[in-house]
């Protein structure tokens, strides 16, 4: 006398664990996807000429501002290289370094035009013969000359493979071209980082270990009809000596055992055991 017969997912216990193993990491990798997606960079509300690589080996700050204008806000973000400029409602002026990476930062409220100048082949430490290369209007409108060299220099981030048509030169005739209207520009400024992936010489002299102190720098600027300046210094972070993440590794290798345990304890419990004959 054969015992009963079974159903289909009684038959095919493979089938219905794995599908039951899916649903269970699905509702747990939820919260992490969740948790991904609220830590994603947002879009930024302003026009940004920045490359998206950055040398985080060093780090730029910005130690003060001539003219100190009420209304406008300046910060070099993201630790080496990249400058920001925020034109937005009110009287005063900051500029200030974000993030201590490759931008900067300036808010305007001044009721002026703010304007940045471009590369200057002067040995001067501030030097405007280099050209307009960016402004905002009083009323936030973002501008860039398309007839500066440093448009195409700064979308480069060690100024690689940069093709600077004729047409652009620190002399040329600005052709300005409104890319916003939100009163914020971040860019890419060569001036305020190391503009080669290889380690200084005096570095690797000192100890590439150490934090050290690389150069000052400047950044010409105006606010209305007043020239003036950004200045800042550049330093080497210190690198650190490579340990090996045993701890990590360890760590790693007992959530997948533990995880191929559960696995296997589930699909046992949920076998169906097949009846004895009866006699």
């Amino acid at each position: 006398m054969s015992g009963p017969t079974l159903t289909p997912a009684q038959q095919l216990p493979g089938r219905h664990d794995a599908n039951n193993i899916r649903g269970v990491i699905r509702r747990l990798l939820l919260p992490f996807g969740l948790a991904f997606l609220a830590l994603a960079p947002v879009a930024r509300a302003a026009i940004s000429q920045t490359p998206a690589i950055t040398d985080t080996r060093y780090s730029s700050y910005l130690r003060a501002v001539r003219p100190s204008a009420p209304g406008v806000h300046w910060r070099v973000i993201h630790a080496d290289g990249g400058l920001e400029l925020v034109l937005g409602a009110g009287r005063t002026v900051q500029w200030n370094v974000i993030d201590l990476n490759d931008e900067i930062r300036v808010i305007n409220h001044s009721g002026e035009t703010v304007t940045v100048y471009g590369y200057s082949q002067s040995d001067r430490n501030v030097a405007y013969d280099g050209g307009k290369y960016a402004q905002i209007l009083a009323n936030g409108t973002v501008q860039l000359n398309e007839n500066s060299p440093a448009y195409y220099e700064n979308q480069s981030f060690y100024e690689t493979a940069v093709v600077v048509p004729p047409s652009a030169g620190a002399t040329a005739a600005p052709d300005w071209v409104t890319f916003a209207k939100t009163g914020t520009l971040y860019w890419h400024d060569h001036r305020i980082h190391y503009t080669t992936p290889v380690i200084p010489t005096f570095i690797k002299n000192r100890g590439v270990q150490h934090r050290q102190f690389v150069f000052n720098w400047y950044v010409p600027i105006a606010v209305g009809s007043t020239d003036g300046y950004l200045y800042g210094a550049l330093y080497w972070n210190g690198e650190k000596p490579f340990a090996f993440p045993i701890a990590a590794i360890v760590a790693f290798v007992l959530i997948v055992v533990a995880g191929a345990a559960f696995v296997v304890f589930v699909r046992r419990r949920r076998r169906p055991v097949a009846p004895e004959d009866a006699f």
